[in-house]
């Protein structure tokens, strides 16, 4: 039986902590029922991260408590609602919604859930008000606020938003690239390191 699943970049100092030092609490119930150990080894910390999930999805070890109730990390969520929004989720639900994760850099994770949604807007508001939200100002919202959104339209958003979180990314890329250099001849530095952190979070999170 798998009781805990766990990742290390040191595994002899990981190993070792759990044997040498005076345990308490959880861990010291932990260490009383350790039998053998497996080691796995695999090339990237993000080979790791994934690794790690899915053996405690399959193995359900008792010890990896917030693993099991959810990842313990975000994923982002497409929702399947009337007007749908993008946000972070740290569950996966059998809702009709899709999910792309989990991501183990949850800053890089919101950076680039902030970029979807100004890039690829669907919904930032809570929905029908009467009246344009401050999202739909700033062209960050399609209008499900104020008006009937075309389903057609939510579609081709839909669409272009998983081709970009599935990798597609090449010409967001080139676009951001070409702004950091104009910013940087400008000599807006800050607005260009605005947008070399941007393409660095979205290159964690996507690819």
């Amino acid at each position: 039986t798998v009781i805990y699943v766990g990742k290390s970049k040191n595994l002899k100092n990981r190993v070792r902590s759990y044997f040498k030092s005076k345990q308490v609490g959880r861990r010291k119930e932990l260490v009383k029922e350790i039998r053998d150990y497996d080691i796995i080894t695999v090339s990237t910390d993000k080979e790791a991260f994934l690794l790690e999930i899915t053996l405690i999805k399959k193995y359900q070890p008792y010890y990896n408590v917030q693993l099991k109730q959810g990842t313990g990390y975000p994923y982002i969520e497409i929702t399947h609602e009337h007007d749908p929004q993008t946000r972070l989720t740290s569950m996966v639900h059998k809702d009709g919604g899709y999910y792309f994760g989990p991501y183990p850099n949850v800053y890089a994770a919101q950076a680039t859930l902030k970029f979807i949604q100004k890039v690829f807007p669907l919904r930032r508001c809570h929905g029908k008000q009467g009246r344009p939200c401050l999202y739909y100002h700033m062209g960050q919202c399609l209008g499900g606020c104020f008006k009937d959104v075309p389903k057609e339209v939510y579609d081709e958003q839909i669409q272009r938003i998983k081709r970009f979180l599935n990798g597609d990314i090449a010409s967001v890329k080139q676009d951001l690239i070409q702004k950091m250099q104009e910013a940087s001849i400008n000599l807006e530095f800050e607005r260009a390191a605005e947008i070399r952190d941007q393409l660095k979070y979205i290159e964690e999170t996507v690819e």
